[in-house]
């Protein structure tokens, strides 16, 4: 009773498994793997309780290696170095099979530690990670393994988890439960696709309820359940995947003018704490992404993320829903941004040369110089305060970078600039 119920109540076969039907489905790869009888080196990559762990006992039990267990959070060098000194011994005849958690806290010399005896078969690695396999898996490990990506289990599956829990505790606890209506759906919904959240929360909820009359029912009430499972559903870890996963979907989301999706994203970071990370966000995507066709917007959003920074949550939640909403209902263009980076990407190509002569800021000509002068034509000299002068170095003189967008304001300004360059 001591373990979580979520340990106690852990599916022993494919068929107990909650989720992942595109990998456990009759017939997918995963599937197919599991019972083919030769096991290859596997990445379970997902977030926490979609089943990666139970799924590693149960391919575990279906084979005839040895099976260990490290975990990349509290293993070192020296555990993996004693699983190897067991290779071709009577302790592991058949091989050993490496279930190996958490291996994105594994270093890369640790992870290097284990290539030899992948190589050769004597070890067959399942690891799992919560974080994208391709930035943290060493790349020699990955070319030797298959990656599979779990996905959050939805609610209807959840649903199901949370009903067989509630029964487990009835018949573990030898009493009936009485839940109220909006239970079951309120938990799986909260979950958050954590499937282990799911049913430990139905752990809470029975101990957090109040002892029946004898003979009479434990009620588990929804108030209670709300109650246990306020944050339930946030996943957020500033320095994981889900933490940028959420900031490319905010931004993208106010990109593409959708107002609904924005602020959700902005409600995820706000729910989270993450004020500065919103705030950085809207100021990027009001230069990146409206830009030249509102420039008056750069204030407006700078002035709303001052507002929320010195007010602080909740009520930054105001002045940023402010700049969310403009932000998407107005016109967009990203010329700014085209054009800053073309002549960037042509200073680092080596794309420059000598400042012309009208434009340095000296005076004196060498010797050497046979026209002597610098030339500069003062535009405010001439008529519409414009002339026709070389600004560019010789070799790239003919470059352009900035494209006016579409849109009315930067067409205005090309009309007006067309007028008069062409005069």
């Amino acid at each position: 009773m001591n373990a979580p119920l979520a340990d106690r109540l852990r599916p022993v076969s494919l068929d107990d498994m909650v989720g992942q039907e595109h990998l456990l489905k009759k017939g997918m790869p995963l599937y197919n793997i599991i019972n083919s009888g030769s096991l290859p080196n596997l990445i379970f990559y997902g977030p926490p309780g979609t089943g990666k762990t139970t799924l590693a006992g149960i391919i575990a039990e279906k084979t005839e290696k040895s099976l260990r267990r490290l975990n990349g959070t509290t293993s070192s060098t020296s555990d993996i170095r004693d699983i190897i000194s067991e290779i071709n011994t009577l302790s592991a005849p058949g091989g050993i099979l490496l279930y190996l958690d958490e291996i994105q806290y594994f270093t890369k010399k640790q992870q290097q530690t284990l290539l030899e005896f992948l190589e050769n078969g004597d070890i067959t690695l399942i690891a799992s990670t919560t974080e994208n396999p391709y930035f943290y898996i060493y790349g020699a490990i990955l070319s030797r393994s298959t990656v599979f990506e779990f996905k959050p289990i939805d609610k209807k599956q959840a649903e199901k988890a949370v009903i067989k829990a509630f029964s487990f505790l009835e018949k573990e606890r030898g009493e009936k439960l009485d839940i109220e209506k909006g239970v079951i759906e309120h938990i799986a919904s909260a979950s958050g696709g954590d499937v282990r959240k799911a049913i430990n929360a139905c752990e809470l909820s029975v101990l957090a309820a109040e002892n029946p009359k004898s003979g009479a029912k434990r009620k588990i009430t929804l108030t209670n359940a709300r109650s246990l499972t306020q944050k339930a559903s946030l996943r957020y870890d500033r320095d994981g995947d889900e933490h940028y996963d959420i900031l490319s979907a905010f931004q993208k989301s106010m990109r593409g003018s959708d107002t609904n999706a924005a602020l959700h994203y902005l409600a995820r970071l706000l729910i989270a704490g993450d004020l500065p990370s919103a705030v950085r966000r809207l100021i990027v995507t009001a230069s990146e992404d409206v830009g030249l066709s509102y420039p008056n917007i750069i204030p407006i959003v700078k002035a709303a993320a001052d507002s929320a920074l010195m007010v602080g949550l909740p009520e930054a939640r105001i002045p940023l829903a402010n700049a969310v909403i403009l932000i998407c209902s107005s016109p967009k263009s990203n010329s700014a941004c085209v054009a800053i980076d073309a002549a960037m990407d042509d200073i680092r190509n080596g794309k420059t040369g000598a400042i012309p002569r009208t434009l340095q800021n000296k005076h004196f000509d060498g010797e050497d110089t046979a026209v002597k002068g610098q030339f500069y034509k003062y535009p405010h000299s001439f008529e519409n305060h414009w002339v026709s002068q070389q600004y560019l170095p010789d070799t790239i003189k003919n470059s352009v970078y900035y494209v006016p967008g579409d849109n009315k304001n930067e067409q205005a300004a090309k009309e007006y600039w067309d007028k008069i360059k062409n005069k």
